[in-house]
């Protein structure tokens, strides 16, 4: 027999919660609990044993992580701002309640995100190779003489990864610009153009304050995507030339499956990635505000 309070801890939504909690907990928190452990370990992953901050002590000494950690910042500054400047121009462009064929647009800048990995770095891997189509419209209007090397350069690698980032996850962030802006009342665009304010003045002034909690979430969102980028490297460099694109996910993935592996080492630097996200998502928190 159903007693009074267990009727009412159904009734109130306590069942469908407690699914969904147990849930998390067996797959993202024990699996949290079990990796922050396994970083105090090392050997071979049949025969783990305990080897207190030893692994946190080698990433001091490490030089390829201290080249992926670098490389992986270097996109996190470069991208990120680029990526949600863009996102915002173009989002403020679409939201024109004028402009015409806005759902062609919409869909055709967020498609990128939504295409299959593969494809896509097949893509880029196509339109940057020595012969590809970029490479010819440079040369043909004359802005180089000779083809650039996109995936052999080290310079010119990382300015492909950045490219190939912000070209796949702009759209991406556009919907949510857009999706802010619409909440914003007319009305006080309408105030604004009678009293003689510009549309970029509108856009400092209006949106972009109104769009403060939006811009948080987006920022937010990015670095993290950006701290744990690895499939554009994996898949388009592979890292290269010389470990000059790798990132710390890549660099995890190799500790894990590509040199002896390493499971303990490999989780160290992974709660590195946990560490950098609180932090910059706490600065970032203060930054904007409330």
């Amino acid at each position: 027999m159903i007693t009074k309070k267990k009727r009412d801890w159904f009734a109130g939504g306590n069942a469908f919660i407690s699914l969904p909690v147990i849930l998390i907990t067996i797959l993202v928190f024990v699996p949290m609990v079990m990796a922050l452990i396994t970083s105090f370990q090392t050997g071979v992953p049949t025969d783990m044993h305990f080897n207190g901050i030893g692994n946190f002590k080698r990433m001091l000494t490490d030089s390829t992580l201290k080249k992926a950690f670098g490389n992986t910042f270097l996109y996190l500054i470069i991208q990120v701002p680029i990526m949600l400047f863009l996102s915002l121009i173009i989002s403020n462009l679409l939201n024109d309640k004028k402009l015409k064929f806005k759902g062609f647009f919409r869909t055709a800048l967020f498609l990128p995100c939504i295409t299959s990995l593969v494809s896509y770095s097949l893509i880029m891997k196509t339109l940057f190779s020595d012969n590809g189509l970029v490479n010819q419209l440079l040369t043909h209007i004359h802005l180089v003489s000779e083809p650039i090397h996109w995936m052999t350069t080290p310079f010119w690698a990382r300015i492909l990864i950045i490219i190939s980032i912000t070209w796949r996850w702009t759209g991406y962030n556009m919907i949510f610009f857009i999706s802010g802006m619409q909440n914003i009342d007319d009305s006080i665009y309408e105030a604004a153009d009678i009293d003689g304010a510009t549309k970029i003045q509108q856009l400092f002034k209006i949106t972009i304050p109104n769009l403060k909690p939006v811009i948080l979430f987006t920022t937010i969102t990015s670095t993290i995507g950006t701290l744990q980028l690895f499939d554009e490297v994996q898949n388009i460099t592979g890292g290269g030339p010389a470990n000059s694109t790798m990132t710390l996910s890549q660099y995890i993935y190799n500790l894990s499956f590509k040199y002896t592996p390493n499971f303990g080492y490999a989780a160290a630097v992974s709660f590195l990635i946990v560490v950098c996200i609180i932090v910059l998502s706490l600065i970032q928190n203060k930054v904007v505000g409330d």
